[in-house]
């Protein structure tokens, strides 16, 4: 337990000392969420703003630490060749993986306490609120986004990495149902979008924290899928070295 705990020190810490990946799991996330609240530029369909962006700005958080924080992290520890090097120290595989784990958790955590009352603040006022769903959905959305930063860590050069990541992030962020609305999509581009990740997700969340999913159902289904087949994936495709 001391090994895990110390390296779930190290994980957070690297975190923390890492400007960009702060300013990508907190302040992007935060200056999204306010910006376009206050400024309705969006073709959200709501009347307030606040009540569809909140629930989609957290399925961002959770895309950008699952993904793209723990992703590139990994990427470059992986290219550096530190990976190899903590997997054959005493500390091994297993802890190293969920001292890995719990830091995205952690992190997590903290977004939410950030977004959670800025939201509120900004007038965002959740109707019917399920919390155990909320937090399985979140869950879910966490193993999907690790599977898939994951994947590419596993197999991509840091820097190559990097690029693809950050790339992705975009598409997922501008089709991904988190900020525009999925009917202001082309239709071309609709079906495809709901069958992404980051779609699901903020669907749920805006179901399980006020009610206003569009397709639970397929929601829970195509998030479920992502989280079962990405991480398999990963286990299938990663190399430590």
């Amino acid at each position: 337990m001391s090994r895990f705990l110390s390296q779930l020190r190290t994980e957070l810490q690297l975190v923390a000392r890492n400007g960009e990946q702060l300013l990508l799991t907190i302040g992007i996330p935060v200056l999204l969420l306010v910006f376009f609240s206050l400024v309705d530029v969006l073709p959200t369909g709501t009347d307030d703003p606040i009540d569809f962006l909140a629930p989609g700005v957290l399925a961002l958080a959770v895309m950008s630490t699952a993904m793209v924080s723990l992703g590139i992290g990994t990427g470059f520890e992986r290219s550096y060749h530190v990976l190899k090097r903590l997997g054959t120290t005493p500390l091994g595989r297993g802890r190293l993986i969920a001292a890995k784990i719990s830091a995205v958790a952690v992190v997590e955590l903290v977004q939410f306490a950030v977004l959670v009352p800025v939201a509120y603040a900004l007038g965002w006022s959740p109707g019917r609120v399920n919390v155990p769903a909320a937090i399985g959905a979140v869950l879910l959305g966490t193993m999907a986004f690790a599977g898939i930063g994951l994947t590419f860590a596993g197999r991509l050069r840091g820097e190559i990495n990097l690029a693809v990541l950050n790339g992705l992030y975009l598409v997922l962020l501008l089709l991904g149902g988190m900020i525009i609305s999925f009917d202001k999509l082309p239709a071309a581009l609709r079906a495809g979008a709901h069958a992404l990740p980051s779609g699901a997700l903020a669907d749920l969340l805006r179901e399980t924290l006020g009610g206003n999913g569009t397709q639970v159902a397929t929601s829970w289904l195509v998030l479920s899928i992502w989280a079962v087949v990405t991480p398999l994936l990963a286990a299938k495709l990663f190399r430590w070295d």
